[in-house]
């Protein structure tokens, strides 16, 4: 999947300070836009929160190399790939899932910054992540979300069954299921996707970022690279606001 774009990569600016662009007028407006969509995991915060879990269970070389192998778009499908790495995390206590949560989830820096200027812009900020709700919650109170969609793990007795749960009428939240959430949100707010912009990290971010107006690869796998057309290879996230104009 590509963007069909072929223009360059080129520096923003007059320096080399990490921030790519291509095929995009310069300098941008972000009052032109009206969502941002996130990933979670190595996006909005600076940790896989399986692997987190993993490594407090013991099983963290295995579900890392599954991870990464993932998100590299290893000819994998990703919603098998996480089937198992959950599988392989049956009757983990919800105590453990916890600590993840409150101890294992560093902002990636930038990211109240750049959440902060893009809401004092109007823009309605989501996170859409194949990771999961019991996590992703957290950040609405850290980051001040509009929104959250994720998938939902399965707790019973205190435990992790090892399952994600259904949610009625939605797909599950992989790489196809992305763009849709993103699309619905447009949808619902009356804003066209070229008035969105999506940033991720991984190969199933890249249907997302294709079909957004502004997509941002954020020290991304090469796997995404066509289908952006702005990539961060360095710094935080706030180095995305060098793309717009100051007010």
């Amino acid at each position: 999947m590509s963007r069909k774009c072929d223009a360059p990569w080129a520096p923003v600016g007059n320096r080399d300070d990490g921030l790519l662009a291509r095929g995009v007028k310069l300098l941008l407006a972000l009052s032109d836009f009206r969502v941002i969509a996130f990933d979670m995991d190595s996006t909005l915060i600076a940790s896989e929160t399986v692997n987190e879990l993993a490594e407090l269970t013991g099983r963290k070389e295995q579900i890392e190399a599954m991870t990464r192998a993932a998100m590299q778009g290893a000819h994998v499908d990703f919603a098998e790939n996480l089937r198992a790495r959950l599988a392989l995390l049956k009757g983990v206590p919800e105590s453990l899932l916890a600590k993840v949560r409150d101890e294992h989830m560093p902002l990636t820096d930038g990211a109240q910054k750049l959440l902060a200027v893009c809401q004092s812009h109007g823009l309605h900020c989501v996170l859409i992540s194949g990771g999961f709700t019991y996590f992703a919650d957290a950040l609405i109170g850290r980051l001040g979300l509009d929104e959250i969609h994720a998938n939902v793990l399965e707790i019973e007795n205190g435990q992790f069954t090892g399952n994600v749960l259904p949610q009625p009428g939605k797909r599950f939240v992989d790489a196809i299921g992305k763009r849709e959430r993103l699309q619905e949100v447009c949808a619902r707010l009356g804003v066209s996707m070229r008035q969105a912009i999506a940033v991720g990290d991984g190969a199933n971010d890249v249907p997302m970022l294709e079909a957004a107006g502004l997509g941002v690869a954020f020290h991304g796998k090469p796997v995404l690279h066509d289908a952006a057309n702005v990539r961060i290879v360095q710094g935080g996230l706030d180095r995305l606001l060098r793309l717009f104009a100051p007010n």
